[in-house]
């Protein structure tokens, strides 16, 4: 069994910046990819952010130059910081873990945008 807990997530003006956590426990042996995703009401759940162990990074296109993914394989945590943060980033935001295959999530934290 693997457990993902994230942390981070509230309330942020426009333009401000937040920092999400994900920490891994359990059976983490050997974790592939850890990545982002979020779901915004009414939408379907999209990825925002992935890195590998060897550290390659892909970004969805409306967050580039905005959010920073990073992991530490030793800790099996992960971050994902946030910046200049827009409305439209607003929606419950997933950890995601690929091990051997198999991929795992975080029950969500909320991340609202608004003024």
């Amino acid at each position: 069994q693997v457990q993902l807990v994230e942390s981070g997530g509230g309330l942020v003006q426009p333009g401000g910046s937040l920092r999400l956590s994900c920490a891994a426990s359990g059976s983490t042996f050997s974790i592939n990819a850890m990545g982002w995703y979020r779901q915004a009401p009414r939408k379907q759940r999209e990825v925002v952010a992935i890195i590998t162990s060897g550290g390659s990074t892909y970004y969805a296109d409306s967050v580039k130059g905005r959010f920073t993914i990073s992991r530490d394989n030793a800790k099996n945590t992960g971050a994902l910081e946030m910046n200049s943060l827009k409305p439209e980033d607003t929606a419950v935001y997933y950890c995601n873990v690929v091990i051997q295959s198999f991929s795992h999530w975080g029950q969500g934290t909320q991340v609202t945008v608004s003024s």
